[in-house]
């Protein structure tokens, strides 16, 4: 089962995190690249997401603003 995190989307490209299965996944994706991970925790799929080298500051920042404010919700 599949468990929507988060989505977001702005000029620099996508990141959604999902759970399935139990674990976290990570995708992401911008022009001209895609990456696709699963982690163990949503902790460290936000971890490998700050250290993507395609991720600019802005997405990076606008994909954990949206994460924090869903995990949030009830």
């Amino acid at each position: 089962m599949t468990r929507h995190l988060s989505d977001t989307r702005c000029a620099e490209g996508r990141v959604r995190f999902l759970l399935e299965n139990g674990r976290a996944l990570l995708l992401a994706e911008g022009p001209g690249w895609n990456h696709k991970s699963y982690h163990t925790t949503l902790e460290r799929a936000a971890l490998h997401l700050a250290l993507l080298p395609q991720v600019s500051q802005v997405l990076y920042e606008s994909a954990m603003s949206e994460l924090e404010r869903q995990s949030h919700l009830p």
